[in-house]
């Protein structure tokens, strides 16, 4: 059975679910790696400049070669928080209540945290698992692993993203699936994220997905992807006759924009609803503005200064770099002062916390995303 639904925000039939759903949002637990700023460099001649400089001065301070493929960022809320973020929206603007799980990158502190809150407890442990795969990488929305196995679990995964494990992926798949209270989803599977070329990724996505669609339960429409990527995944979807799912995707400030609506009482019965493939999806307003837009907004969420933050203050407090020595140290630490063309960016994105140039920005990102069903 699929009967995937989507619904707009500013239609929603009322009274018709009891609860919303939060998938997909990261915390300070996902390492975002810096190494995109390479293919930037190729197309942007300020940024390959900048980047050249920077590889000069970290030879001479360091004696060694800049790898960005060492370094991350990392987002600026803290599990409690972004469980606090996503729950307010759902009880607040849809007056649901809230079902929220968090999904950081290859790592599930976060979540394993939420567990010794009271409050949080309902939260299940999830993860965005990176899976190598036909010469690219995709994402895999792991849902409500079992508590007490999780960690041994997640070391079984790191270990393939590793590619140091000896255990084939339909083996890992099929465990995960064997528990019926655990969903797995293909998170943005038209998204070429290694850039490898959009036709060979979706090749491989589909190749992908029919040699393990028993264990892939839904596919997702993606917050941070546009329509027009969102849509092609319906068609994926339908191909392989599996429901589509919402994944915010949240990195920042802004909740989820794509959520999904159930009658579910718990996460192990919104599991059951979507193993059963029925899945209602609602497109939120925001998700209609500019892409462009948001996007930026959320480099200035990333950049902006959080006085009590466990990492410190500044940006550069909660990005890293993992030095020849073995030792992972903050951009703060390692630059003293940043370089110029670093200070010229932020102070750029800084700019859109004044009104007028907010209101400039919104006037040059004019044209709202068209969904059309």
């Amino acid at each position: 059975m699929n009967v995937s639904q989507i619904h707009f925000e500013s239609d929603l039939p009322r009274g018709a679910f009891r609860t919303g759903v939060s998938l997909h949002g990261h915390t300070l637990h996902s390492q975002e790696k810096l190494d995109f700023i390479y293919r930037l460099a190729k197309q942007f001649t300020p940024l390959r400049v900048a980047l050249e400089r920077g590889e000069d001065r970290y030879r001479r301070t360091h004696g060694a070669m800049l790898d960005l493929s060492r370094a991350w960022w990392t987002p600026p809320l803290s599990a409690y928080d972004a469980w606090k973020l996503e729950t307010s929206h759902i009880t607040d603007r849809f007056g649901l209540a809230p079902l929220v799980s968090l999904s950081d990158h290859d790592n599930i502190d976060g979540p394993i945290l939420l567990q010794h809150r009271e409050e949080c407890r309902p939260a299940p442990v999830s993860v965005e698992w990176t899976v190598p795969y036909g010469g690219t990488f995709f994402h895999l929305g792991i849902h409500n692993m079992p508590v007490e196995s999780a960690r041994a679990t997640m070391e079984d995964l790191a270990a393939f993203t590793a590619q140091t494990s000896t255990v084939p992926l339909a083996d890992l798949l099929r465990s995960l699936a064997a528990n019926r209270e655990t969903l797995i989803i293909f998170n943005h599977p038209n998204w070429d994220e290694n850039h490898i070329g959009e036709d060979r990724h979706r090749a491989a996505a589909r190749q992908f997905s029919a040699t393990y669609k028993q264990y892939l339960h839904a596919f997702e429409l993606n917050g941070l992807r546009p329509w027009s990527e969102n849509h092609s995944v319906i068609d994926l979807a339908r191909q392989f006759s599996k429901p589509v799912i919402s994944g915010g995707d949240r990195h920042g400030l802004e909740p989820n924009t794509i959520l999904n609506l159930s009658k579910a009482g718990s996460f192990p019965e919104f599991v059951d609803e979507i193993r059963e493939g029925y899945s209602h999806v609602v497109l939120t307003q925001r998700y209609m503005e500019p892409l462009a837009m948001r996007l930026l907004e959320n480099v200035e969420d990333v950049l902006r200064n959080y006085e009590n933050h466990v990492f410190g203050p500044h940006w550069s407090d909660r990005a890293f770099y993992l030095c020849d020595d073995g030792v992972a140290r903050s951009l703060r630490v390692m630059w003293k002062e940043a370089p110029l063309a670093v200070r010229v960016f932020t102070q750029g994105v800084n700019l859109l916390r004044h009104p007028r140039f907010k209101h400039a920005f919104r006037m040059a990102f004019a044209k709202r995303q068209e969904v059309v069903l």
